[in-house]
């Protein structure tokens, strides 16, 4: 099914952050953010068993269990299977070390096989409380491999985890599935198989104003001629878009604070929000179907509501393209 017509508008919620993500968070306040999200109209919710070791599931389960299930699509990742039991050292996260170091402590297991793909799936239904999954997305294959390390890992994925997918959807147990990746080989890779085929992708981090040449060389004009879909996930940076420091799970080096200062002043002297410049941007081209900011407060829910509605002037963006700040490839909004 195409991800444009399976989702329920452009603007989804992505609850890594409800993982406890760089902090501690109150279990109220992120209960309250997904309340937020849910009061303004949300209802895409994206999670993963990753996101603070189940902890993300089990929050947005405990408010989206109280609420219509034919009202909203949800999608969860497999790749990462959670054990009862806890870790008793710091965790190999690579480049992601760190990042939930405030989630639960139980321990992670990397699997993409099929058994492994089937459990994870029944483990994510009980954290969320609920009976079914809209999308499934194939969890980091690439992540900290290297070489034929990776290779390795993601024939372990094709010949577990995406035919089990793609059986479901045939079955009608789920909707569609495909890759939720930070980078785009093992998309490209997918895309040139055979089978199976996959419904679509979520790319985190690499479509956005800071970070999109890649994608646009070969991963989306491939996308497009399969008519397979995009959800943009991380459309802020890791948060330093937002305000925060953050860029690619790391603090933000000088060279990215530079551009984000160059983007941020472009973005002032036409009066438009950094954040609608970011969301805009990502969704402007024709293989998006939606993005997926996170968050932890209620009130950044508001703020990404506005940003997607908020009317930026043409000369924006010819002037962020005529100033070098995008990729002459990239396509721009409407009228742009």
């Amino acid at each position: 099914m195409s991800l444009t017509h399976l989702l329920p508008g452009r603007l989804g919620f992505g609850t890594a952050p409800l993982g406890n993500m760089f902090r501690a968070i109150p279990d109220a306040e992120a209960l309250a953010t997904v309340e937020a999200a849910w009061e303004h109209g949300i209802r895409y919710y994206d999670t993963a068993p990753f996101y603070g070791a189940g902890l993300a599931e089990e929050r947005l389960g405990e408010v989206l269990s109280a609420k219509p299930r034919d009202s909203y699509v949800l999608s969860t990742k497999v790749g990462r299977v959670i054990l009862d039991q806890h870790e008793t050292a710091a965790r190999d996260l690579g480049e992601k070390g760190g990042l939930f170091e405030h989630g639960n402590p139980n321990t992670m297991v990397h699997e993409w096989t099929a058994e492994a793909t089937e459990r994870s799936i029944e483990d994510s239904l009980k954290r969320l409380g609920t009976d079914r999954l809209d999308i499934v997305w194939v969890h980091d294959i690439a992540q900290d491999f290297h070489g034929d390390q990776w290779l390795q890992k993601f024939e372990e994925a094709r010949t577990g985890a995406f035919r089990v997918l793609s059986r479901l959807r045939d079955e009608g147990v789920i909707k569609a599935w495909g890759l939720g990746v930070n980078r785009t080989e093992p998309i490209e890779l997918t895309l040139a198989l055979d089978e199976p085929r996959p419904d679509g992708f979520l790319l985190a981090g690499r479509y956005t104003l800071l970070d999109h040449e890649h994608a646009l060389q070969r991963l989306l004009p491939a996308a497009q001629a399969q008519g397979v879909d995009m959800v943009v996930g991380g459309p802020y940076s890791s948060g330093v878009l937002a305000g925060g420091t953050h860029f690619e799970y790391q603090q933000a080096p000088a060279h990215i604070v530079e551009r984000v200062g160059e983007l941020k002043a472009l973005a002032a002297a036409h009066g438009v929000s950094i954040k609608a410049a970011a969301l805009q941007f990502a969704l402007a081209h024709p293989a998006s179907a939606a993005v997926i900011p996170g968050a932890t407060r209620p009130g950044r829910i508001a703020e990404d509501t506005a940003a997607l509605n908020e009317t930026v002037p043409a000369a924006f963006w010819q002037d962020l393209r005529a100033a070098g700040l995008v990729s002459p490839a990239a396509p721009l909004p409407a009228g742009a």
